[in-house]
């Protein structure tokens, strides 16, 4: 579904993306680790086209994204494909829950009546585990825990092909860290979607992963099964899991 083929990407002088390379099978869900600053944000951005990376190819289901031309209705029905649980929520303040959850729905290509937008937010919310009544409440309303979840039920409402999350857990306690984790492993499967999650939580990685790559020093370091992952084999991966500070990746003392 998704294939990087010696993608770079540099900052000025920073070289963040030193030719990377891997593969995600359609209907799998890969999970990428590594540590902060080392461009796993970025590599999604690319992947999005949001970011143009300097050289090497990346192609989603066949399509060329650096081909792709800004405000382009090829470039519009492509990012209709995707959905997206940022990592800080990013829900629009000044509007309420429900029609966060159906902003893709009110306006563009996707556009649908309000009555019927309205109808399958409060369906998404259900699905990720909210009453009704939530749907007329603003963010500020409402707990972390419960913000995420309506960004769940956002990426989800225009029943995306390919669904990225960006450290999907962050700023949340253990158990209701556990509960988002459920939710977007059953979410993925039921539909049938193919899936991107950039984390540090190792918790997450177990619970979602089918696949996990290890991004460091700009290239996957390693790559595989999620079962495979405690016995790779290699040291980034294996300081990585373990916490460590000692290994090949360096800590700031």
């Amino acid at each position: 579904m998704i294939e990087l083929g010696n993608v770079h990407k540099s900052f000025g002088p920073k070289d963040v993306l030193c030719g990377v390379d891997l593969t995600l099978a359609k209907g799998k869900s890969m999970v990428i680790i590594g540590g902060s600053g080392t461009g796993k944000s970025v590599l999604l951005k690319c992947i999005l086209g949001l970011i143009a990376p300097d050289s090497g190819a990346i192609t989603v289901d066949g399509t060329d994204v650096t081909r792709l031309r800004q405000g382009s209705a090829e470039r519009d029905a492509f990012l209709a494909r995707f959905g997206m649980l940022f990592q800080g929520g990013a829900l629009f303040d000044s509007i309420p829950v429900w029609q966060n959850v159906a902003f893709r729905l009110l306006r563009g290509s996707l556009k649908r009546p309000k009555a019927e937008a309205r109808e399958i937010a409060i369906e998404k919310l259900r699905r990720v585990g909210l009453t009704p009544d939530v749907a007329d409440l603003f963010p500020a309303e409402l707990s972390g825990g419960m913000q995420k979840r309506v960004g769940l039920a956002r990426a989800i409402a225009a029943e995306p092909e390919v669904i990225f999350f960006d450290e999907p857990t962050t700023g949340l306690d253990p158990i209701m860290s556990g509960v988002i984790n459920d939710l977007i492993r059953e979410i993925v499967v039921e539909m049938g979607a193919t899936a991107m999650t950039i984390t540090h939580d190792m918790s997450s990685v177990r619970a979602i992963a089918d696949d996990v790559a290890m991004l460091h020093g700009g290239v996957i370091q390693w790559t595989g099964p999620v079962g495979d992952m405690d016995s790779s084999g290699d040291a980034h991966v294996t300081q990585f899991i373990s916490g460590s500070a000692e290994g090949p990746i360096e800590t700031v003392r």
